[in-house]
Formats: C-alpha cells, sequence, structure tokens
C-alpha cells in the first residue's frame, strides 16, 4: 500500500538552515540588491543584523532570499488580511414594493428607506405591484418610478430601466458610491459622534467671572 511519508506539504516559506541550496540571490533588509551569495555568508549576514533569512522565490535559479524578522513579518500580514477581510464589500439588494397609487406620505416614508438603502451602497430593487384593474394603466407604474429616481438621482441611478414583470413592474438602483466607501464614511460618523458624547460628558472648566 502506497503511503505518504513526506507528511502534508507546508505552505510556510523556508527560513534559516531549513534552506539548503549553494548560493542565494540575497535580498537586503531595504530591499537592496546584494547579489549572489553562497548559502553560509548570507546566513552570517543574517546572523549580524539580528534577522531571519527567508526563501521568497523558491523556483528562481539561485532562489531568492530576504534578510528579515520574519515573526513581524508573519504578524503584519495577518493584521493586512484580516483588515482586507473587515473592510470586504458584499453587494446587497434590498427591495422596496410600491403600489401605483400610493399616498403621498407612504411616498416619501418609502423614499426615506431607498435613500438610506443608497447612502449605504446598496442597490434597491423597486416592485411597482399592480392589482385588479391597475394592470390595465403600467403608465402610472412607468411615472412613478420615473419620479422615484429623479428624487433621489444625486444618491444613485437606473442600473435597469422599468420592465414588467407579471403583475409587477420592476426597477433596479445603484448606488453612486461605492460600499467600501460607504462602510468607511460610517465608521468615520460613529467615530465623530462617539468623540463627541465623549466631549460632552468631559467636566466642565472653570466658568468665567464676570
Amino acid at each position: 500500500m502506497w503511503c505518504n511519508r513526506g507528511g502534508s506539504i507546508s505552505a510556510e516559506p523556508r527560513i534559516n538552515d531549513r534552506i539548503r541550496v549553494p548560493e542565494v540571490r540575497l535580498v537586503g533588509p531595504s530591499g537592496e540588491q546584494v547579489g549572489i551569495v553562497p548559502l553560509a555568508k548570507a546566513l552570517e549576514l543574517a546572523q549580524e543584523y539580528d534577522l531571519d533569512l527567508v526563501e521568497v522565490a523558491a523556483n528562481a535559479r539561485p532562489p531568492v532570499c530576504k534578510l528579515m524578522d520574519y515573526g513581524k513579518f508573519k504578524y503584519e500580514s495577518a493584521m493586512k488580511a484580516r483588515e482586507a477581510r473587515k473592510n470586504q464589500a458584499h453587494t446587497v439588494i434590498k427591495e422596496m414594493k410600491l403600489r401605483p397609487k400610493i399616498d403621498p406620505h407612504d411616498y416619501d416614508t418609502k423614499k426615506g428607506h431607498v435613500v438610506r438603502f443608497l447612502k449605504q451602497g446598496d442597490k434597491v430593487k423597486i416592485t411597482i405591484m399592480f392589482r385588479g384593474r391597475e394592470q390595465s394603466r403600467p403608465e402610472l407604474g412607468y411615472r412613478l418610478l420615473q419620479r422615484l429616481a429623479e428624487d433621489v438621482q444625486e444618491l444613485g441611478f437606473v442600473e435597469s430601466n422599468p420592465k414588467q414583470d407579471g403583475r409587477n413592474m420592476v426597477m433596479v438602483l445603484g448606488p453612486h458610491k461605492k460600499k467600501t466607501a460607504a462602510m468607511a464614511e460610517a465608521r468615520e460618523a460613529q467615530a465623530a459622534r462617539k468623540a463627541e458624547r465623549q466631549q460632552g460628558s468631559a467636566p466642565a472648566g472653570e466658568t468665567a467671572e464676570a
């Protein structure tokens, strides 16, 4: 029976005495090209700088190695990856349903929700629902969708033009602002509100005498 005696293949680069080649193309701590040097010399330089010798291009001939603080490098890379995941934007499509003969107050409420979604960087699917005889008046839905698109044009644009979908008419609005930018602004606004609350709760200074 065949078995893998070598164990799992590590994705980690080889460092220091794990590097097994006669010579390497060495890159210094600041990115400067040192040139091709014997492995022993590269390890000696690593000790002098109190750094690690890290193989960064194993398939090169000879392999490329760099002098660096490998522990610090791994930590910073993990932090960058974590921040990238934190800021990763997922496109979300919200949905808002309206009737062709909607009450003005209800329209303002629904429009407010659409404005909020677009400010958050989300797309919005607007659905006009026709009932009974309203199905014979598609122009009512079309005009309502046009009106809504014009009312929020500073925040979004018509990504998908109004089209009939059975008893409904559908339009998709896309935000001008990208999701990542909206998230960044939201965090800044939250930090500003937090700072204002902290400032407001701070003990008041001495008042000037009249």
